[in-house]
């Protein structure tokens, strides 16, 4: 075997990426690796700077590496819609990554109502919609693309929270927290992976996720960001590596299940969490 073969394995020239939730902490990140890739993304968001982020990436890349839809993913005519016109405008969708999730209060997340003594039926129907059938939604349109085409791969990203419980030491004297909602979601996620692989595989469509570990948003204005030294140390202290994760570390994976390289991978869930789970 040729390494000019291996190597060609990885590019993403000529392909095109849907990439939901694209103005956040993953969501960019996953938008300018696969860029750099070769790929062009289509970015949806349901925030104002995911228009801010399209025009940053234009000015690097070039109009024609960019489209973006801002979109409440939350009205499911106008997401259907959006996720339509991305498809009509484009020859080819190679790749959907969901990344979509809504990290907020109304989730759950970050603050003592969503413990599981008070969390309620609103914070889990919005973490269940936003986590799971956001998801669930874009995969089933634009799944109807890729049968047409004869191809596509669908990465869905999930959490280590899908197979393991947060440590309740973790969050003592702290306002991070983690709400009992989201690791339901992301484990949701996993089996969902599997259906489609399972439903999608005859027409050479493949679905896997990633199961991402501790990767801290250091940003202080960040809602997520621990603002919390103690935290971080017991963080990376429950990795094998005794270090969270950082952006770099999930560029691999994301470029193996866009690529080529990952052609006889489906239903599979890849984790990325610096040993946190296998102890």
């Amino acid at each position: 075997m040729k390494f000019d073969f291996v190597q060609s394995l990885f590019k993403l020239e000529n392909k095109t990426a849907i990439i939901t939730g694209a103005g956040g902490y993953f969501g960019k990140f996953f938008s300018e690796t696969l860029i750099n890739c070769g790929a062009k993304v289509i970015l949806f968001g349901r925030g104002e700077k995911i228009n801010e982020f399209s025009s940053l990436l234009k000015s690097k890349y070039g109009n024609e590496k960019v489209e973006h839809h801002l979109v409440d993913f939350y009205d499911t005519s106008a997401f259907r819609g959006h996720l339509s016109e991305a498809i009509n405008n484009n020859e080819n969708i190679d790749i959907l990554i969901n990344n979509s999730f809504e990290f907020s209060k109304d989730t759950g997340f970050n603050d003592v109502s969503g413990r599981i003594e008070n969390i309620s039926k609103e914070q889990w129907m919005r973490s269940l919609e936003s986590g799971v059938y956001w998801h669930a939604l874009a995969t089933q349109v634009v799944g109807e693309k890729m049968k047409l085409q004869g191809y596509g791969s669908i990465i869905n990203i999930s959490s280590m929270y899908a197979l393991v419980s947060p440590d309740p030491d973790l969050y003592k004297g702290v306002s991070a927290f983690n709400p009992p909602s989201y690791g339901a979601a992301k484990a949701a996620i996993l089996a969902f992976t599997r259906y489609a692989a399972s439903f999608y595989g005859r027409f050479n469509i493949r679905s896997n996720a990633i199961a991402a570990g501790a990767f801290p948003n250091v940003d202080p204005s960040s809602f997520n960001s621990p603002k919390d030294e103690g935290l971080m140390k017991r963080l990376s202290d429950k990795t094998v590596l005794k270090r969270v994760g950082v952006l770099d570390d999930l560029a691999g994976v994301i470029v193996f299940l866009s690529s080529d390289a990952s052609g006889y991978i489906t239903g599979q869930e890849i984790v990325v969490d610096g040993g946190w789970t296998i102890t």
